[in-house]
């Protein structure tokens, strides 16, 4: 094993003695900072170019574009849901896949909540055969809790590993493509191990569920299936490719095609979709999405324009989230009063 160069070395100490410590020093921790700051960004460049985007305006068609994204937004989050399932199968938990879906879209809501983690939590619970959603048996027979976190801790992570593998697709970029291919070194099983025993006992801990993992584990990591996860990857990369569809057509909305190439669009919106899910920022990304997707195309766009686009798919998205939520509660109880 290649010891660590000096310079790299001394960063990695520098973070952990002066800006770790930092950041924990913080009121309130890190979350609320970083919300506010990129919510402060975008409330700048809101009144910066204001008056630019109050110029914009959208025809019939544009309307139309907006309803096909609300769509194609509701069916990405059904696709994740299928996504979660598979990951659910690759780990051999043999899922109930239509009462995984379900549960999936029910509780997705709830990453809404101060905290950004009870969907998570009610998802662990659920899968462990405590109360669920609707009534939902998500799983054939209930996993314990090392297992459950595995399942919940691994979605997020393959989905931004998937997100991340199609900034390449635009080129280059200054290196910034070749770095985004990098995380999917982190899912072989030599890397994936250590990583998923400290996800899943800093999650533990928030979900004060710490006791139980000790006793289930002690001092190992849940057991995966030792191999590459490829097709739980491949499934949250086709939920990632239909969500960037929903992206799409405020792109269109807005008559922006033809400003940029769709690989910039997709690249572009894949780190921000990323960054706004693994960043501690604020619940559902709000805020931390807008202000990745503006400084990196900015250069490119006019602000305005930039700001119509990343509104209006927050928007369009939220609304998918609450039909979906909806249409899934309705669809567990017109099944349970049958």
């Amino acid at each position: 094993m290649t010891a660590t160069p000096k310079p790299l070395e001394a960063l990695i100490r520098w973070g952990q003695t002066r800006l770790l410590p930092l950041v924990g020093r913080l009121p309130g921790g890190a979350r609320p900072w970083i919300s506010l700051g990129s919510i402060g960004f975008v409330i700048a460049a809101l009144l910066s170019h204001g008056r630019q985007l109050l110029q914009l305006s959208l025809d019939p068609q544009g309307w139309l574009w907006l309803l096909m994204g609300v769509g194609l937004s509701l069916l990405s989050l059904v696709v994740n849901g299928l996504a979660w399932g598979e990951v659910l199968r690759w780990l051999g938990l043999r899922p109930r896949w239509e009462a995984t879906t379900r549960l999936y879209l029910l509780t997705n809501l709830r990453k809404f909540l101060p905290g950004g983690f009870w969907h998570l939590a009610a998802r662990v619970q659920a899968l462990r055969g405590g109360e669920q959603a609707a009534g939902e048996v998500p799983l054939a027979a209930p996993v314990g809790t090392a297992g459950a976190l595995l399942a919940v801790l691994l979605d997020p992570l393959l989905a931004a590993v998937a997100a991340l593998a199609l900034v390449p697709l635009a080129g280059w970029q200054n290196g910034l493509g070749l770095l985004c291919l990098l995380p999917l070194l982190l899912l072989l099983p030599r890397w994936l191990d250590p990583l998923l025993l400290r996800l899943e006992r800093q999650r533990a801990r928030q979900l004060g569920l710490e006791q139980d993992l000790n006793q289930e584990l002690g001092g190992a990591a849940a057991a995966a299936p030792g191999r590459y996860p490829w097709s739980p990857l491949l499934a949250e990369l086709a939920f990632v490719l239909v969500r960037f569809a929903g992206f799409a057509c405020c792109v269109l909305a807005f008559d922006l095609q033809g400003s940029l190439g769709w690989m910039q669009w997709l690249a572009a919106f894949a780190l921000a979709w990323t960054v706004g899910l693994v960043v501690p920022g604020a619940p559902g990304g709000l805020g931390v999405f807008e202000a990745v997707l503006l400084l990196r195309l900015s250069g490119a766009l006019p602000v305005g324009s930039l700001l119509a686009v990343a509104l209006s798919y927050r928007l369009m998205s939220t609304l998918a989230e609450l039909l979906a939520a909806s249409l899934a509660g309705l669809d567990g109880r017109l099944r349970t009063s049958q």
